[in-house]
């Protein structure tokens, strides 16, 4: 998907000079995991190079995909070209201000906070991530309440926040089973921009979530991708438009049976999507997804749930005191819904004796020295 992630980047630097924006922020995952790899590494380089010559500042938290080390090697440098990469929890309450015509704007770039490697040195209360977060917000309101005239304020957060629906696509981030933050915890700010989850979500006027640019999972299929477009008020108010991202491959979830899935005209407008296939045949298909991609070459994903499932007499899991060939047999009938042939029998028999002990082997003996 790296080229698709590119035509993304294309379509922010498009946004950013057509809409006049003074601020890029990006609440963290900028990598789908810590050691990523080269191609996406250049490509975040060529984005972070491309956002430092346009007209905006840039702020970027690091997500918990993200290693924080990595990510924020070299930042205290990178500050001076106008691109903030904040990943180090020393750093929360410190602000990057922004201004324009109407004044300072204090942003705030919270890094994913791991409650457990928190808990001691913030002193945390409990185990969870409204605790951390609560702490990091008292940092950021402590040095709000520091200014002589109060400056408008926008936060960056890497959290699950009450009111939104999480995806296919997010790692899990829960500790003790507490994963979920309510929206109080961001109370006295203008705008806090929130990461992780993957899906675009408004909580309150001042607290939304923009979602990933891409789907990364068919349970994405039906999620609107983009970015929020904020205007800040002299006063601090917000208003918000919702600014589509070009999709270079749409997803689609195809249900039926293959010759049905192969013949239908209706399909058509999904020859280029990107696949997932559920097969209701009787029986499973021989060959399924090579036939399947001569029409969908993008099919990634293919499943099998019969509509008229086959009952079997005696399940795959007694295996107790029955041959390995048997077992074998059974598994295939329990797969595909028929039974196997008797060339496929004859073949797996052979197969189940090439797995059988080698009785040639020498036997190891065990002495005393």
């Amino acid at each position: 998907m790296l080229e698709h992630q590119a035509t993304y980047v294309d379509h922010l630097i498009d946004v950013v000079e057509r809409e006049r924006v003074d601020l890029v922020v990006v609440a963290g995952d900028i990598y789908d995991r810590a050691l990523p790899p080269v191609d996406a590494v250049h490509l975040a380089d060529e984005a972070f190079a491309r956002l430092a010559a346009s007209r905006a500042r840039v702020v970027i938290t690091s997500g918990n995909h993200d290693s924080a080390q990595r990510l924020g090697f070299g930042s205290r440098l990178i500050d001076a070209s106008g691109v903030h990469i904040r990943t180090d929890h020393r750093t929360v309450g410190s602000a990057v201000v922004v201004e324009n015509d109407h004044g300072p704007v204090a942003v705030y770039g919270l890094p994913y906070l791991d409650p457990d490697a928190l808990r001691e040195p913030w002193s945390l209360p409990g185990r969870s991530h409204e605790a951390a977060l609560t702490e990091a917000m008292r940092r950021v309101r402590a040095d709000l309440d520091s200014w002589t005239v109060r400056p408008r304020s926008v936060v960056l957060a890497h959290a699950f926040v009450a009111g939104a629906q999480p995806s296919d696509s997010e790692r899990d981030i829960s500790v003790g089973g507490v994963s979920i933050v309510p929206t109080t915890v961001f109370d006295g700010v203008d705008y806090v921009a929130l990461g992780h989850l993957h899906g675009r979500a408004t909580l309150t006027d001042r607290v939304r979530y923009s979602g990933s640019p891409l789907a990364y999972s068919f349970s994405e299929a039906q999620h609107h991708k983009g970015s929020w477009l904020v205007d800040l008020a002299p006063d601090g108010g917000v208003t918000a438009g919702f600014v589509d991202a070009p999709v270079p491959r749409p997803l689609a979830r195809l249900t039926g049976a293959l010759d049905d899935l192969l013949a239908d005209p209706a399909l058509t407008r999904h020859e280029q999507s990107w696949v997932q296939a559920t097969l209701t045949d009787d029986t499973r298909p021989m060959h399924a997804m090579e036939r399947l991609r001569r029409r969908f070459p993008h099919a990634l994903v293919l499943g099998f749930e019969p509509a008229n499932p086959e009952p079997h007499a005696l399940p795959v899991a007694r295996t107790h005191g029955r041959s390995d060939h048997a077992i074998a047999l059974d598994f295939v009938a329990e797969l595909r819904g028929v039974p196997a042939t008797e060339a496929e029998s004859r073949l797996l028999r052979r197969a189940c004796d090439a797995c059988c002990d080698d009785r040639d082997l020498d036997t190891l003996v065990a002495g005393g020295a």
